[in-house]
């Protein structure tokens, strides 16, 4: 049997093997034995890098959402508030086969989250970034309560991605696509009544 790769190893491949296993069979069975064949190398490499698997968790989970947050960089001012909450909230949405991945790992990390403080500090830290670049471009263009709205769209796309992972026939990628468009234009369309009715009074 050949010798599994030690001096190889660093923590960003151990993250995406981490990923691999989640996206295909869940959370719970990413062991540190199941992450090592998976990246192929070692079980003392893993633990090398990691001593437990809650510390493993917690690095791969900061790596996602590093990752989808560098997606979110805001675009320079001027551009169509519509396009930016569209092409921001839609990195959330299983529409290719990364963003599917992507979706199934933080739904197991969002159920593993419950019950390890370090993960759910992470996930409410990647929330709260993306709720409030969501924020910011609403009240950029002065529409009311715009925290709560911005609560509402992340609420909805989670709700959608996670429906979507579950059950992926009935909510293919157009669909997600259509229903996340819809859900933007109610709320700007909000924006549009109340300029109106301000105009008129």
């Amino acid at each position: 049997m050949p010798e599994r790769r030690k001096s190889a190893t660093n923590p960003d491949l151990l993250a995406t093997a981490l990923f691999d296993v989640a996206a295909e069979s869940g959370l719970e069975n990413a062991s540190v034995r199941e992450v090592a064949k998976r990246a192929d190398v070692s079980i003392g490499a893993v633990q090398h890098h990691f001593s437990t698997k809650d510390e493993m968790l917690t690095f791969a989970l900061r790596t996602l959402a590093d990752r989808i947050l560098s997606r979110l960089t805001r675009p320079p001012a001027g551009t169509d508030p519509h396009v930016v909450l569209f092409q921001a909230l839609s990195q959330l949405l299983p529409l290719d086969e990364q963003r599917t991945r992507e979706a199934h790992v933080l739904a197991a990390f969002a159920i593993r989250a419950v019950t390890s403080e370090s993960l759910a500090d992470i996930r409410r830290t990647m929330l709260f970034t993306i709720r409030t670049g969501i924020c910011a471009v609403l009240i950029g263009i002065r529409l009311p309560e715009a925290e709560t709205r911005a609560a509402l769209l992340l609420a909805t796309v989670d709700g959608l991605a996670l429906d979507a992972i579950g059950n992926p026939g009935m909510y293919p990628p157009h669909y997600l696509e259509y229903a996340l468009e819809s859900q933007i234009k109610l709320t700007l369309h909000d924006m549009e009544i109340h300029d109106a009715l301000g105009s008129v009074g």
